[in-house]
């Protein structure tokens, strides 16, 4: 599994469907570059159980997320047209409906490839046909990104385990409190909490790029 943090986020540009009804052509995350910190998630499949669940957390929280300057986005392997069908299905009936961030289709795969959080892969058997090894779907990754573009938080779980939505947000208090304040966050930290002076290079180096 490849660590990204402190690397530029893959770029791309792909189908999406915004605003719970919208499909968009050429969607992509340098829009926000210089503008808003990116909280980029991926999650299995559509019309499934554990998704749904975290799908809405993250709506519920969507408000809180966006007065502190964070777009929150999706992403999946299926295609523009199931997202946009989930989306169209009530919440007491295991749809989507509701969620307004943008949900990106990552039909190729190679979005969550170049993040790696594909989870199956292909390859050749001895026949010299292609086949695949496991499904071709995506782990529960979730990827802070800065304004700047960089990598500064991720996480991957594996199917079964859905995330917590609270520490995504903690992530992106911690996050800005460095940047203001160039303090680091010791263990447990949370907003309102002080944080620590930091007398190595690392910080300077960081806010000087920043």
């Amino acid at each position: 599994m490849a660590v990204l943090v402190g690397k530029k986020a893959p770029r791309f540009s792909a189908q999406a469907v915004v605003n719970g009804d919208e499909i968009v052509d050429n969607f992509s995350l340098d829009q926000y570059l210089g503008k808003k910190y990116v909280l980029f998630f991926f999650y299995p499949k559509d019309f499934t159980f554990v998704c749904p669940t975290e799908l809405h957390a993250f709506q519920a929280r969507l408000a809180d997320f966006e007065q502190k300057g964070v777009a929150v986005v999706a992403c999946s392997t299926d295609t523009e047209q199931s997202h946009w069908g989930w989306l169209q299905v009530p919440k007491d009936h295991g749809g989507i409906q509701g969620v307004t961030y943008p949900i990106v289709a990552d039909t190729n795969k190679t979005i969550a490839a170049n993040y790696d959080v594909l989870a199956g892969s292909y390859e050749y058997n001895d026949d010299g046909e292609l086949a695949a090894t496991g499904e071709m779907i995506a782990y529960r990754g979730l990827f802070l990104i800065d304004k700047q573009g960089i990598v500064q938080h991720q996480i991957v779980n594996n199917f079964p385990l859905g995330r917590n939505v609270d520490e995504a947000m903690r992530m992106v208090d911690a996050l800005r409190f460095f940047e203001e304040r160039g303090e680091v966050c010791p263990a447990n930290w949370t907003e309102g909490s002080d944080g620590l002076k930091d007398t190595h290079d690392g910080v300077a180096s960081y806010l000087a790029t920043h």
